[in-house]
């Protein structure tokens, strides 16, 4: 028996922040009875990942009228939507074979219903958070244990009891940002090639020289190196290459390592908050909010300047005794020594990769216009600099990218994607909301203040990956925040807030680890004495420049 009409059924299935909903499961009742009952897939479909779904209905002569249809609307920590039904449908057309084409369309709203998936996701990202900030176990072994596990408990625990089922696999893969790996893995293999010219080690000499023996232009002129250094590459790179340097220049001029490698990691965390290439938490809020490179240097480095000179009257107030005990014996020969111990190694190798460093850059910078993700410049700089340098790509590969880091990122990403999933991204969004009273002021005072000091106590790469949906919620909601402001204000917080403590920023941890190898451990309590003050003038001055400039 052939169907006379067709009635064409289309919808968008969305969360009630306007996301769409995918792998929602809509079922269709014809007179109460479930459609393709007793079939392999019955009349099951499952919405796309842009929360849609198209269904065909062959229907026989006067069904359209004559028949009650309904939808029913489910997924694992949502509400269902019971039987509902379809009416005012719309004459149109008729299909290929001249059968009459009925069409209904409607956008569906599902609220979120905090089951036990829910609840298992926030679990888990407490834990996360715990064993981070604690240092209980590594970082990328936290966050694997963690994206494992929901996985773990979604294909076994929920496979029985679908309201235990947390995420998908596909959904899994999708909420990981591969522009943010590629741009990570692209500039570590850029300044992994970078290094082996000497080129870090002669910046250290030049301001040496330049400073003509005075060790406080000497810290001024390195911060601002640092500062500059970490604005394009990975700070953590920069402190890695520049604070052996250092260590051996305070020693020989008789300065504690302390009183210039502290300005110096402060330097960089502020300087890498300019660009969207300088911090971790750029590189995430640039990729999740689509802002350019341009956007985070027009946006961001004013302040940072400010932020910048500030730092340098505080360092002098802070150590201008330490650096006035310095003694150097015969600075000529001092110099000489330095010139011949820390010299360009590689020419060739440092033009090459120069000129393709520059056009990534450009690319960056024109990016917006190219409509090209920073991960894609990255990438492809890092692949011809492999060609052009002869380099063996084995080395770079195993020596210089960091492998555990960006498979920290991946599983971060997806236990935020369990976390907003699930609906705890948009609980704590609404609680935000909440709090600041519908006043987009408060919510700036709120994201930045918060974001810096909960940036001090953990890693703020994981607290900026929750950070992210929750701001773009806001951003879409607040009055009057339909601008960028609350980026600014996220990018500040995570970024500055690396400079309250010790463990704040990676820069901090790996400076104070190679000090103390040296001989000179940079204590907990020593470097909030100075990072702290820091932080916090750092903080007003992007609170007085986001209320009473960018608004």
């Amino acid at each position: 028996m052939k169907p006379d009409e067709h009635l064409i059924i289309s919808g968008m299935v969305e969360d009630p922040h306007g996301k769409p909903v995918p792998e929602a499961v809509v079922r269709i009742f014809i007179n109460g009875n479930e459609y393709g009952a007793g079939e392999s897939e019955g009349g099951v479909i499952h919405t796309s990942n842009q929360g849609t779904f198209h269904i065909d209905l062959p229907l026989y002569k006067g069904e359209v009228y004559d028949s009650q249809i309904e939808l029913e609307i489910s997924k694992n920590s949502f509400r269902k939507i019971e039987k509902f039904h379809v009416k005012d449908v719309q004459m149109a057309g008729k299909s290929d074979d001249e059968k009459p084409r009925y069409l209904f369309e409607k956008t569906f709203q599902m609220t979120h219903d905090a089951g036990p998936a829910y609840f298992i996701a926030a679990i888990i990202l407490v834990l996360v958070y715990i064993f981070i900030a604690f240092d209980i176990i590594h970082r990328t072994l936290a966050a694997m244990l963690g994206a494992t596990l929901l996985l773990f408990i979604s294909y076994t625990l929920g496979t029985f009891f679908p309201e235990y089922f947390v995420l998908s696999f596909e959904n899994a893969i999708g909420f990981v940002d591969f522009n943010v790996i590629f741009l990570l893995m692209g500039m570590m293999i850029i300044v992994g090639i970078m290094k082996e010219t000497g080129i870090f080690q002669w910046l250290a000499y030049k301001s040496f020289q330049y400073s003509k023996g005075s060790v406080f232009g000497l810290t001024v002129i390195l911060m601002a190196v640092t500062a500059v250094t970490s604005a394009f590459l990975d700070n953590v790179t920069t402190m890695l290459l520049l604070t052996p340097v250092t260590i051996e220049i305070a020693l020989v001029i008789n300065v504690s390592p302390v009183s210039l490698l502290i300005p110096l990691v402060l330097a960089s965390n502020i300087g890498g908050t300019a660009t969207l290439i300088g911090d971790p938490p750029n590189i995430m809020i640039g990729s999740y909010a689509h802002l350019t490179f341009n956007d985070f240097l027009i946006n961001l480095t004013p302040v940072v300047v400010i932020v910048f000179v500030i730092q340098v009257v505080m360092m002098k107030i802070i150590y201008g005794r330490e650096y006035e005990k310095a003694r150097i014996v015969d600075l000529e020969q001092l110099t000489e020594r330095l010139s011949k111990e820390y010299r360009i190694r590689d020419k060739r190798l440092l033009s090459i990769s120069g000129v393709i460093l520059a056009g990534v850059i450009a690319l960056f910078i024109a990016h917006g216009a190219l409509h090209m993700e920073p991960g894609i410049a990255a990438i492809t700089g890092a692949a011809f600099l492999l060609l052009f340098s002869g380099v063996n790509i084995v080395h770079p590969l195993e020596k210089d990218v960091e492998w555990s880091t960006l498979i920290f990122f991946i599983m971060l990403f997806i236990i935020v994607g369990a976390c907003e999933e699930t609906g705890l991204i948009q609980a704590i969004a609404d609680q935000v909301i909440v709090m600041s009273q519908g006043s987009l002021v408060i919510a700036i005072i709120l994201v930045l203040w918060v974001s810096a000091i909960t940036s001090a106590l953990i890693d703020n790469i994981p607290f900026t990956a929750t950070m992210l949906p929750v701001v773009a919620h806001l951003t879409q909601t607040l009055p009057g925040a339909d601008s960028t402001i609350l980026w600014w204000a996220l990018a500040f917080g995570a970024c500055f807030g690396g400079n309250g403590s010790l463990i704040g920023a990676s820069a901090n941890v790996v400076t104070a680890g190679l000090s103390e190898k040296a001989g000179y451990p940079i204590s907990f309590l020593g470097f909030a004495k100075i990072g702290f003050p820091v932080m916090v003038m750092s903080m007003i001055v992007a609170t007085l420049w986001l209320v009473f400039v960018e608004m």
